[in-house]
């Protein structure tokens, strides 16, 4: 694993709350209220941001809204030699997708094989009705011809950066930071 040095401070805890409440509105806009609605996190960072949404949008709009978790490792293309056998966890969505509005979260867009792997999760869940990606920080860089539906920041960053996105249940404190590749 490459080392990675601090640059920069992107997103501060107010500013990723604002960013999450500001998707949370524009999911409930375009889908026209919560029916049919689920959320589905990427683990691990995916999920936390998912709550936040959940959390949102039943302040918002008075409704709970189902949320589930992925495991998108299986589904994978790009698994590095090291991880041939990945430990997958199973995925864990308490809900039927058949029908559903399936919006995925996670916590940055990059190549969009994430995006890829956690729609061929769904998949294997069911049919929903659609699928739509909500990321918290979009970097650019795309190897896949795939945007996210909701974005909370766009960064543009060069390929020796990365994004680390700090969520308290993992790193005890909630923001996002610039790093350089070491």
């Amino acid at each position: 694993m490459q080392d990675l040095i601090f640059k920069a401070e992107l997103m501060t805890e107010v500013e990723v709350k604002r960013a999450v409440m500001r998707i949370s509105h524009e999911i409930v806009e375009k889908n026209k209220g919560t029916e049919d609605l689920l959320l589905v996190g990427v683990r691990r960072r995916g999920m936390p941001i998912a709550e936040m949404i959940r959390e949102n949008i039943k302040k918002i709009e008075g409704s709970e809204i189902p949320c589930g978790e992925l495991d998108i490792k299986f589904y994978r293309d790009d698994i590095s030699r090291e991880n041939r056998d990945p430990l997958v966890r199973p995925t864990q969505l308490p809900f039927d997708v058949n029908g559903k509005k399936a919006v995925i979260v996670d916590d940055v867009m990059f190549t969009g094989r994430t995006a890829r792997a956690a729609i061929e999760a769904i998949f294997a869940q069911g049919r929903p009705s659609c699928i739509q990606l909500a990321v918290l920080v979009d970097r650019g860089h795309r190897e896949l011809p795939i945007r996210a539906d909701y974005v909370g920041k766009n960064v543009p960053t060069s390929k020796t950066e990365a994004i680390r996105v700090c969520m308290p249940e993992y790193d005890g404190k909630c923001c996002v930071q610039l790093m350089q590749i070491g």
